[in-house]
C-alpha cells in the first residue's frame, strides 16, 4: 500500500511438486500468525502452480492464527475464518452450495460466496493454508484484510496445486467485525516474455513468492525496478513477500489516491530472515536495516511498523497498517 499515493520459466516435474506436498504434510502443524516454512513452499514448488500431481492426498494445513501483536486481531481472524470456510473442504462438499452453508454457519452473508472467484474451483476436495495475513488499511470502523494462501484441490484422483490472494473489506459494529465484499486477485494471463530481472526473481530461491505474485510477476504487468529491487535485497536477506499488484486496493485505503500496487510498481515484505515483521520477538533493528536498504535499492516510499528519519521527503513512514509487513514502493 502506498502513502501518497524470455518466456516464463517452465513448471518443476513430478519429483518438485511431490517434494513440495510432502513437505507441507509433514511439517504444518503449529501455525499462529504465519505458516511454518514447511507449509510454505519454495520458488520452485510454487512455479508450477495448477500442474497436477499423480498424488491423491492433500497436504495437511493448520488453521491461521494472529499473534499478540495485531493491532485488530478480531478483523483478521474474521477475515482468514471466511477464506479458509470458502477454499477448504472435505470429500464431496465442494461447490457453491456447500460453500453457502460454511459461510452461514460463521454468522456472515451466504452471499459473499459469489465473489469468490479462484478461491472456489471445481474440485472433489481442496485444503487451504493461510501464508499471511496483512493489513491493506486499517480505519476505526473499516479495514481491508489481504489474505494470501495456498490451496490444493484434488479431482478425479489428481492433486492441482495454486492459491491466490483475497483483499476481504471488512466493517465493525457494536457486536463486532463482519465482512461486506471479497476481491480475489486477478493477476492476468502470463506474458510471452519477460524481461531478464523479472525472470530472475522467479528463480532466486531467496526471494519467497506466494501464487498470486508469482502471477504477477508472469503476467509481465510489474515494473523492473520492483524485480531490480528484490533481487538487491535478495544478496542480503531472505525476503518473504505477500502481496505485488493483484489482490490490493485500488486505492490507498480510505481515499481516493491510487495505490502503487495495481500500477506494478510496489511490494510488500512480510517476514524477513525468517522473522515475521509483525512478530514483537522481531528485531526492530533488522526491520530498520531492511527499510533503509530498500530506500537504498530505489524506493521512494518504504513504510514498515518503525518510525525512521532521514531519506527524502516523505520517504519512509509508518502507521498502524504497515504493523505487519514493509512496503516498497517506486515512482517507476
Amino acid at each position: 500500500m502506498t502513502r501518497t499515493r524470455t518466456p516464463a520459466a517452465p513448471p518443476p516435474g513430478r519429483r518438485t511438486v511431490l517434494a513440495a506436498l510432502a513437505g507441507v504434510a509433514l511439517g504444518a502443524a503449529g501455525c499462529s500468525g504465519r505458516t511454518t516454512p514447511a507449509a510454505h513452499p519454495s520458488r520452485k514448488a510454487t512455479a508450477g502452480i495448477g500442474s497436477p500431481s499423480p498424488s491423491p492426498v492433500l497436504p495437511r494445513t493448520t488453521p491461521w492464527r494472529p499473534t499478540s501483536a495485531e493491532v485488530q486481531p478480531a478483523a483478521k481472524l474474521r477475515a482468514v475464518r471466511l477464506v479458509e470456510a470458502i477454499g477448504a473442504w472435505a470429500d464431496g462438499h465442494g461447490g457453491a452450495a456447500a460453500a453457502r452453508a460454511r459461510v452461514a454457519a460463521l454468522g456472515l452473508p451466504a452471499s459473499l460466496v459469489g465473489r469468490a472467484g479462484p478461491l472456489l474451483p471445481t474440485a472433489d476436495q481442496a485444503a487451504l493454508q493461510v501464508v499471511d495475513a496483512q493489513y491493506g488499511g486499517i480505519l476505526s470502523r473499516s479495514a481491508s484484510v489481504l489474505v494470501v494462501c495456498r490451496q490444493w484441490t484434488r479431482r478425479a484422483g489428481t492433486v492441482s496445486a495454486g492459491g491466490t490472494t483475497v483483499d476481504v473489506r471488512l466493517s465493525r459494529s457494536g457486536s463486532g467485525w463482519t465482512v461486506d465484499a471479497l476481491h480475489p486477485a486477478h493477476p492476468g494471463p502470463a506474458a510471452r516474455s519477460l524481461a531478464p530481472d523479472v525472470r530472475s526473481v522467479l528463480s532466486d530461491e531467496r526471494i519467497v513468492l506466494p501464487p498470486a505474485a508469482v502471477a504477477d510477476l508472469r503476467s509481465g504487468q510489474v515494473h523492473t525496478s520492483v524485480a531490480k529491487a528484490m533481487l538487491a535485497l535478495a544478496r542480503t536477506y531472505r525476503l518473504e513477500v505477500s502481496v505485488v499488484r493483484s489482490g490490493h486496493p485500488l486505492d490507498v485505503f480510505g481515499t481516493s489516491r491510487p495505490s502503487d500496487h495495481p500500477r506494478g510498481r510496489a511490494f510488500d515484505v512480510w517476514r524477513i530472515d525468517g522473522h515475521a515483521v509483525v512478530d514483537p520477538a522481531t528485531s526492530r533493528g533488522l526491520i530498520e536495516r531492511f527499510m533503509r536498504d530498500a530506500a537504498a535499492a530505489g524506493s521512494y516510499n518504504v513504510g514498515g511498523p518503525v518510525p525512521l528519519s532521514g531519506g527524502g521527503a516523505g520517504q519512509f513512514f509508518s502507521d498502524a497498517t504497515h504493523h505487519d509487513h514493509v512496503h516498497v514502493g517506486f515512482r517507476t
